[in-house]
């Protein structure tokens, strides 16, 4: 029996416009999809109709399936002469378990093939007009993810301030975590950082503050994931185009 092929495809920030041409048709064309929450229900919408969609949406302290099984069945149908879109937010290999599930595909014998998505720094910083590089503010970028073993363990110093960016996954929940460790690295706490909830989607959100106001950002604006926090002077710096459209949409820390 022929062996399928697993696709691991990012479906970008969430909008259909946003994907590329590749994932698209792969989308189109696939009998079978096994799909992240953060996949936009449009974006599934795409699908042919007899496709059979599966969800492995993970929730913090509460997943679907947990990660070892989501590679299990990918591994499984595909053993089985399937094909299968692994379709998932951003991009597959940015904070997207993406280099897991290929290294499982491989040692079994399965062919894998990635698909690039916008991330979802990338989709924020367009749908927002922050620059995530800027020869006035900023020379360095850097992505870590706020929900992950060691938090308090790791060193960030060095990964924000002046002339540097920092984008950060995941972090709505340890938010007063996150702002304590990069002011006790030496952080001053009125960096300012940009909040992005949804981004590039319809109903995204963008908040505004200090450093040492994120925690209590986070709770008087009941901030949901899917969010990002950005670090850094860019999210300050004034960028003349775009910028009326920005300040429709933002809402301005107090």
């Amino acid at each position: 029996m022929k062996t399928g092929t697993i696709y691991l495809v990012g479906a970008g920030p969430g909008s259909p416009d946003l994907l590329t041409l590749r994932a698209a048709r792969l989308i189109a064309a696939a009998r079978l999809i096994v799909h992240d929450g953060l996949v936009d229900p449009e974006i599934l919408a795409m699908a042919r109709p007899d496709a059979q969609l599966v969800s492995v949406a993970k929730k913090r302290a509460r997943h679907t399936l947990p990660q070892d099984q989501i590679n299990a069945l990918l591994v499984r149908e595909a053993l089985k002469g399937h094909d299968v879109v692994r379709l998932k937010g951003g991009d597959p290999f940015v904070f997207g378990r993406g280099g897991e599930e290929a290294e499982e595909a491989r040692a079994a014998g399965v062919r894998v093939e990635v698909v690039p998505g916008i991330s979802a720094a990338n989709g924020a910083a367009a749908a927002t007009q922050i620059p995530l590089t800027h020869r006035d503010h900023a020379s360095v970028v850097s992505f870590v993810a706020g929900q992950c073993k060691g938090l308090s363990d790791q060193d960030w110093s060095g990964l924000a301030g002046k002339g540097r960016t920092l984008v950060i996954y995941m972090g709505v929940k340890t938010a007063p975590q996150i702002a304590e460790k990069l002011m006790a690295d030496g952080l001053a706490p009125d960096m300012p950082l940009a909040v992005v909830e949804n981004a590039a989607r319809a109903d995204m959100r963008v908040l505004r503050g200090p450093l040492a106001a994120l925690p209590d950002l986070v709770i008087t604006e009941k901030v949901k994931s899917p969010a990002l926090i950005i670090i850094g002077e860019v999210t300050a710096a004034v960028i003349e185009q775009g910028a009326v459209a920005a300040m429709q949409m933002e809402c301005e820390a107090k």
